[in-house]
């Protein structure tokens, strides 16, 4: 336990805490759009791929730093809009649609990858964020201004939600659709903008691991943190604020096995300090779920007129 205690009081323990927890922030957030407009978006974990692999190549291709963080947004919304016209223009199962959304992604940006660097063994590099050494908010400052809009985009999103109009007719959707329409709200249009909106945010969660946490784009990177936002999305009650908190809570646990494997405690195998954040994870899923509420709405294709 004194183990535990020490690594905690480390300074470069917190700094990788909020590195982990950077893409997580973001694609909660974008899955906490889609349900709130209540459409499930299970293509989350091959929209962050696809956001990796669009974000890197423009940057490799010449693109600024910023510029492959658009294009990466602009590749998530792509996707986005896909699933939107096949779950709410054609009403088709939303489990299904997102789990081909995240093959098609992931296959693409494999295949893309393959075709534009068919002769390299090893990932072509680019130069990635720089920390930012000039904020004087110790451990802030040496991440990327990547964390830097994660953390801002956690207040903005929870002043759309709860202090717009738009934020209110979204909330309405994922809520009571037949009320919304009733009330002269498009619900195939904002449920529309909400997920493309949404997959822009996840995209952008995969521009993170190749622009700032790495230099690369490689295969398997995403590594499942997609199927993690949508967990922690029912752990945050679909409220952005307890989002961050979850994405920190995980964040915590991962960067704590890491360091923990470090150590090189002999007693136990690695593999229970792999699963150690996924564990505590579903354990702290578990208490804060059952008391959860979620969109009425959430998972119930609308056709207008339809009662």
């Amino acid at each position: 336990m004194s183990e535990v205690f020490d690594i905690v009081a480390q300074a470069s323990f917190w700094v990788a805490l909020l590195r982990i927890a950077t893409p997580l922030i973001l694609g909660t957030l974008g899955v906490l759009l889609c349900e709130r407009a209540g459409v499930l978006n299970l293509g989350i974990e091959g929209i962050m791929v696809a956001g990796a692999f669009g974000g890197w190549l423009a940057v490799y291709a010449g693109a600024p730093l910023w510029m492959g963080v658009v294009v990466a947004a602009l590749v998530g919304a792509a996707f986005g809009l896909l699933h939107a016209w096949l779950t709410v223009g054609l009403a088709l199962s939303q489990h299904v649609c997102g789990l081909g959304i995240t093959l098609l992604a992931t296959s693409l940006s494999y295949y893309g990858y393959r075709v534009s660097f068919p002769k390299v063994s090893t990932p072509p590099t680019v130069t990635p964020f720089a920390p930012m050494d000039w904020l004087p908010i110790p451990v802030l400052n040496a991440q990327t201004p990547m964390t830097l809009l994660a953390l801002l985009l956690v207040p903005l999103v929870g002043w759309l939600l709860y202090r717009t109009p738009a934020g209110l007719a979204l909330r309405m959707v994922g809520e009571n659709p037949q009320a919304a329409e009733s009330q002269g709200v498009s619900v195939a249009a904002t449920r529309t903008a909400a997920i493309v909106a949404g997959s822009a945010l996840m995209g952008v969660a995969g521009s993170f691991l190749t622009l700032s946490a790495f230099n690369a784009f490689f295969f398997n990177m995403v590594n499942g943190r997609g199927w993690i936002c949508v967990a922690l999305v029912v752990f945050a009650s679909w409220r952005p604020g307890k989002a961050l908190l979850g994405a920190l809570l995980f964040a915590f646990f991962d960067a704590l096995q890491l360091r923990l494997q470090q150590a090189g405690d002999a007693a136990l195998p690695y593999q229970v300090y792999l699963m150690l954040p996924y564990a505590l994870s579903i354990l702290a899923l578990v208490l804060v779920a059952r008391k959860a509420s979620y969109p009425q709405a959430l998972m119930k294709p609308y056709r207008k007129g339809e009662r």
